[in-house]
């Protein structure tokens, strides 16, 4: 009966995290090694809780030149991300925080508690031209922990102050807590939110991206945001050859059915370690198709598992990618997605004359 009882809570513990454990951080001369520790202590340290720490960065926009992503300046309230997704591009980023893509991205979060305040100086500033801000861009900004220090929202609230219009991507329904804010920048088209789908099949969602919201959670996330107006998209992300491209028309349809207007696809992307961290997840989770998805993911980008090419990273060449593209544009067109393109607006962004008010102290 003990062991029975062992043997399912290390089940249950291990489809709490993404991967099980840290790959070395490439800027890192000096690695520690530790020393064989009896299997309860090595379970344990495949599965920590999640710590959080400060993040005391003094800017808060970002801007990128890609020709690839459909926005200029992003904000990020968050570092790492609790939902642990085993495929996220995202993941080396903690590597110039001297930690690992591994483990610690899921579970060493970095916490931007004076976000708000930063970025309502960074969009009264002169300097400041008026364009949409994507949220977040890199690690999602409705994680777990944002319910508890609504700093996603905060900053949704300075953008409301300022009119500035937003792009939202999340994978949790979290987001529809916002819906006050999302009204109103809705009132000057300066909002638009997607719904990051990836699969029906429970089992797999659970293994592939353990701490996001059930897709039927995503779906009435969709459906909520949609009845209240708002613009609101499906983001198939990412398309796994082999594992649930199969997925695209129901996963399509079902968006289209909530009430969704705008739909895009993102082929898997693996950069720098996320390469083995994926390949690894695929041998533990589905041994019998690892091989196959790892060489429809070669085809596709070239012989490699990835390809940093502008142009092509995003959706992949070949065969395999056009079939991708084809069923993606079928799908769409039959769910009565992408009838009109988004457009959202900075004619109404005003900066307010008033003193700005005070926001909640994140720093205890």
């Amino acid at each position: 009966m003990h062991s029975n009882q062992s043997s399912a809570t290390a089940v249950e513990r291990q489809s709490t995290r993404g991967t099980t454990h840290n790959p070395t951080n490439r800027f890192e001369k000096i690695q520690v090694e530790p020393d064989p520790d009896p299997e309860a202590l090595r379970e344990d340290q495949a599965h920590p809780a999640t710590s959080y720490l400060n993040d005391k960065s003094s800017s808060l926009i970002t801007y990128n030149k890609s020709p690839d992503l459909s926005f200029d300046a992003s904000i990020n309230p968050y570092r790492g991300c609790e939902h642990g997704c085993s495929y996220c591009y995202a993941r080396p980023t903690h590597e110039y925080l001297g930690l690992s893509p591994g483990l610690d991205f899921e579970s060493v979060i970095l916490v931007k508690r004076q976000a708000p305040e930063i970025l309502s100086r960074e969009l009264a500033s002169p300097k400041w031209q008026p364009q949409t801000l994507a949220l977040s861009g890199v690690t999602d900004p409705y994680q777990p922990v944002e319910r508890k220090l609504q700093i996603t929202r905060a900053c949704l609230k300075v953008l409301t102050r300022f009119r500035n219009p937003v792009g939202i991507v999340t994978k949790n329904e979290l987001v529809t807590r916002d819906l006050d804010y999302l009204q109103e920048l809705n009132r000057y088209s300066a909002v638009v939110v997607y719904l990051s789908l990836t699969t029906l099949d429970r089992d797999l969602r659970r293994r592939l991206e353990p701490r996001t919201s059930p897709l039927e959670a995503r779906l009435r996330a969709i459906e909520k945001l949609a009845a209240h107006g708002i613009p609101v998209g499906a983001l198939i992300a990412p398309v796994i050859p082999g594992l649930n491209d199969y997925e695209i028309p129901k996963l399509l349809s079902r968006a289209g059915e909530a009430g969704a207007r705008y739909a895009g696809y993102l082929i898997l992307r693996l950069p720098y370690q996320v390469k083995d961290l994926f390949a690894d997840w695929l041998r533990q989770h589905y041994p019998q198709r690892a091989q196959k998805v790892l060489d429809k993911l070669k085809a596709m980008r070239q012989g490699q598992l990835n390809s940093s090419e502008f142009h092509s990273r995003m959706s992949g060449t070949g065969i395999f990618a056009d079939q991708i593209r084809q069923l993606f544009e079928v799908s769409a067109r039959k769910a009565s997605l992408n009838r009109t393109a988004v457009e959202l607006s900075t004619a109404s962004f005003t900066r307010p004359v008033e003193q700005l008010e005070l926001f909640p102290d994140y720093s205890n």
